[in-house]
C-alpha cells in the first residue's frame, strides 16, 4: 500500500453558516491521505502513481467554493479524488478552521472524513 499525504495546507476560503464567514473569510488547514494498492508498480514514471500536485489543485479548487458546511467540501474532495483516481482504497480528509468565529476561543475546530472502498 502506498499513501499519498498533504499535510496541514493552509488556505483561504469563504466557508460557514454566518453571513460574515461568507464575507471575511477565514484561514483553513486542510490535511490529506488516499491510499492505494501499488501492486507490482515499478515507480518509475509519474502515471504509476498519484500526483500530489494533482491532489492539491483538487483540493484547492474545491476550497475556493464557498460552502455552508464543511462535511459538504470534504466530501466533494473525496468525490473528485475518487474519480480522478479510482484505484485508491482509502481517503482521510481533515479540514479545519484556524481562528473559527466563537468568543474566547483558541485552536482551531474542524471535522475528518473517512471513506474506504473495495476495488
Amino acid at each position: 500500500m502506498v499513501t499519498i499525504e498533504l499535510h496541514n495546507i493552509r488556505l483561504q476560503a469563504y466557508h460557514g453558516l454566518y453571513e460574515g464567514e461568507q464575507k471575511t473569510g477565514s484561514l483553513y488547514e486542510v490535511s490529506l491521505k488516499i491510499t492505494y494498492d501499488e501492486g507490482h508498480v515499478k515507480f518509475d514514471d509519474l502515471k504509476n502513481t498519484i500526483n500530489y500536485v494533482d491532489v492539491f489543485d483538487i483540493v484547492k479548487q474545491r476550497m475556493k467554493v464557498a460552502t455552508p458546511l464543511l462535511e459538504k467540501v470534504a466530501e466533494g474532495i473525496i468525490r473528485k479524488l475518487k474519480h480522478q483516481y479510482p484505484f485508491s482504497t482509502e481517503i482521510i480528509i481533515s479540514i479545519y478552521k484556524l481562528e473559527p468565529p466563537i468568543e474566547n476561543i483558541q485552536g482551531k475546530l474542524g471535522i475528518t472524513m473517512h471513506k474506504k472502498y473495495d476495488v
